[in-house]
């Protein structure tokens, strides 16, 4: 069991959970597209400040259009404990990734958790919790609903509560990518680029997002204590259950390398141990690795 309790958790947080607060609905848009032809962007000004001044108080506005009860958003006990597991976790990556920052002379600027229920809004489009946690470079937003928790369990059998933790290092290791211009280098090569290759180096950046998922386990294991005996082992086992040949292989589907986009089982297991067992930054250079 992660050693999380008691641990102060991240403020880069934003919490959307409740059945409307993910986005605005077409009912919602209705009334957007009056306000602006009747009052205009005085009348907007003042809708939206209503908007989140019943936010502020736990109020859904949305849920008001449709009906539902003005109460606060109701999450359960369990729910809520995912969630402040979350933003604890959030902070140890922060932790880990701020003293390498410093090492090398540099600032390290965190990205923003959304937890969010079912469905929401992001700068890289419409997010949905079926496409699992996910990192948008266009916000610098890290995008969870931790319902993903009990399907990591559930459907790949990648229990325990580090399989969690190694999720979210893993798409902040997205924004480390990100800040640090390897990801829009990425971007530019794919731009010029076929398909099977597009895919290669989109599986690189996830390897790469899974060392340096190791590497924070590494740092949070030796320096923060936040690690027990068997954590490492359930990490694996979640790197393991989400390659893309065993997704293939469970869907029923033939194995096709040129079609993976985020690497074998072997390969995420093998690059979240090298940094795991390395703790070191220069040991997560996929792209100039002989093999993966």
């Amino acid at each position: 069991m992660v050693k999380w309790r008691g641990r102060e958790g991240s403020r880069n947080v934003e919490d959307r959970r409740g059945a409307a607060a993910a986005g605005l609905g077409g009912l919602a848009i209705l009334i957007i597209r009056f306000v602006l032809s009747r009052w205009g962007i005085g009348g907007l000004v003042v809708l939206v400040g209503g908007f989140f001044a019943l936010r502020s108080i736990g109020i859904d506005p949305l849920a008001l259009l449709n009906g539902q009860p003005a109460g606060p958003a109701q999450v359960s006990a369990e729910d809520q404990e995912k969630y402040e597991f979350s933003t604890v976790v959030l902070a140890e990556t922060e932790n880990v990734w701020g003293d390498v920052f410093a090492a090398a002379g540099q600032q390290y600027v965190p990205p923003t958790l959304v937890v969010y229920t079912g469905q929401t809004q992001t700068a890289c489009g419409f997010g949905s919790a079926a496409a699992g946690p996910f990192y948008c470079p266009g916000d610098q937003k890290v995008y969870l609903d931790t319902s993903f928790f009990d399907e990591l369990s559930r459907r790949f059998g990648a229990g325990g509560d580090f399989a969690a933790a190694y999720v979210i290092a893993h798409e902040v290791g997205h924004h480390v990518q990100t800040i640090t211009g390897i990801a829009e280098e990425v971007r530019q090569a794919q731009s010029r680029a076929g398909q099977e290759e597009q895919n290669q180096l989109q599986v690189m950046m996830e390897l790469q997002a899974d060392c340096y998922a190791g590497m924070w386990a590494n740092h949070a294991d030796k320096y923060s204590g936040l690690l027990e005996e068997g954590d490492i082992e359930e990490g694996l086992q979640a790197a393991a259950a989400i390659g893309d040949d065993t997704l293939q292989r469970n869907a029923g589907r033939n194995v096709t390398p040129e079609s993976f986009t985020h690497g074998s089982s072997e390969q995420r297991v093998r690059w979240f141990t090298i940094g795991y067992q390395t703790g070191d930054i220069n040991q997560c250079d996929t792209f100039g690795a002989r093999g993966l």
